[in-house]
């Protein structure tokens, strides 16, 4: 009697009035697919660890690298400060 069939979705063929581009306007893209390789990395932490590494050896930029450094040694201190590290024994005795 119908107690056993589940019942179809219904299919719609929406088509968007104002849309006039290529492709589907309803696909999902990541914004930067076109410009990195790390976006759909090889599964494991080894597939990303390599494809980060070679994205960063291949689009170098010397701003960026001094702006990580920079940040790195902000943190390393921020860190050592609040675990009470003596930090006297980076600087000269007077």
């Amino acid at each position: 009697m119908g107690l056993m069939k589940l019942k179809k979705n219904r299919k719609y063929n929406y088509k968007p009035r104002f849309y006039k581009g290529d492709g589907n306007p309803y696909e999902l893209k990541h914004k930067f697919d076109d410009y990195r390789k790390t976006v759909n990395p090889p599964k494991g932490i080894k597939g990303k660890w390599n494809a980060a590494l070679d994205e960063y050896q291949n689009d170098r930029d010397d701003n960026v690298n001094k702006r990580v450094l920079i940040i790195a040694a902000v943190l390393i201190l921020l860190f050592l400060i609040i675990i009470g590290f003596d930090l006297s024994i980076f600087f000269p005795n007077s």
